[in-house]
């Protein structure tokens, strides 16, 4: 993300001395990881330039002892990197995709995303259950989720288990999993465990009809609605969702839209290249507009089933408890 659009324009400048752009980013150990890949990419792009890492805690990192659906702040873990960036203490920050508000402040864009990796959300068991599924855990078994979303719908999935908050890094929530008793399993994004070497503790990965995830896994982990997309002979395909706290409510559907990438670009340069937030200057704007006609027709859709009442709901349970 960087302020204004900056990072992009900046890069291209020639100066005698070699130009140093200073990249923001959270402190823990994934994010760190993430970014040291986004500076890595950007460094073969630009080998004329230079990039200093600045690490940061954020609102997220800090409180520890609330789920995070309860601490009731939009941008838990950007806040502080987008106060650098106003600043210009930093050019431009790295994030999760999921940990951004639905809605940038003002002057602020998304220059860049990367490859996608694996969206699904992964279970990780106790030492004692490693072999089992979460079908197959014992009655009762506590699994450990932050998150709503994975909560509403593996509840409706697998009645017998139980669901509870976990909060920490990755490091910690596996440290509470393995050295207490009161998780049988936690589940994390796939994506999060392999970028930190730990691909031997996946024990299962949930597939969309368990578990779909969260825009741009990403979203929100404060408010159970997920979706599911597919692009299948230029065909792209939105599945989505919401559930109520306990998932025993449902209301799910799936639409499509023809997504064509011309070899060549049809449209002319853009005054405002920006849209949804996303700086996309490469992009056709067609493709980009069909894919968000098909997420905002589907929202509507939702809606007209009722689904604005079931988030109503969940709401007020959520900020009840």
């Amino acid at each position: 993300m960087s302020g204004n659009g900056n990072a992009a324009a900046t890069a291209e400048e020639n100066s005698p001395k070699m130009r140093v752009i200073r990249v923001g980013t959270r402190k823990s150990q994934l994010a760190r990881i993430q970014t040291d890949s986004v500076v890595a990419t950007l460094k073969a792009l630009y080998p004329g330039l230079q990039f200093e890492i600045i690490a940061m805690s954020t609102t997220g990192d800090k409180i520890l002892d609330t789920a995070l659906s309860k601490i009731g702040e939009k941008s838990l873990f950007t806040k502080e990197l987008e106060h650098a960036l106003e600043r210009n203490e930093v050019d431009l920050v790295v994030h999760s995709l999921k940990d951004l508000p639905t809605v940038l402040p003002p002057g602020f864009t998304i220059g860049a995303i990367c490859k996608r990796e694996n969206p699904h959300d992964a279970v990780v068991f106790h030492p004692k259950f490693v072999g089992k599924t979460l079908e197959t855990l014992p009655e009762k078994s506590v699994v450990g989720t932050s998150s709503l979303r994975r909560a509403a719908q593996l509840q409706r999935k697998f009645p017998h288990l139980e669901f509870r908050s976990i909060r920490g890094n990755l490091n910690t929530r596996l440290r509470k999993l393995d050295e207490q008793q009161e998780f049988s399993a936690i589940i994390l994004a796939t994506a999060g465990l392999q970028r930190m070497g730990w691909h031997n503790r996946v024990g299962q990965i949930l597939h969309p009809e368990e578990c779909m995830y969260a825009v741009g896994q990403e979203g929100g982990c404060s408010v159970p609605v997920a979706v599911h997309t597919a692009m299948k002979d230029g065909q792209l395909y939105l599945t989505g969702g919401v559930w109520s706290l306990d998932g025993s409510d449902s209301i799910q559907d799936t639409m499509q839209a023809t997504i064509h990438v011309p070899a060549q670009h049809e449209d002319g340069p853009e005054d405002d290249p920006q849209l949804v937030g996303i700086t996309a200057q490469n992009i056709p704007r067609g493709p980009q507009l069909a894919a968000q006609n098909l997420g905002i027709s589907l929202a509507n859709l939702l809606l007209s089933k009722g689904a604005k009442n079931i988030l109503d709901v969940a709401r007020q349970l959520n900020d009840a408890h």
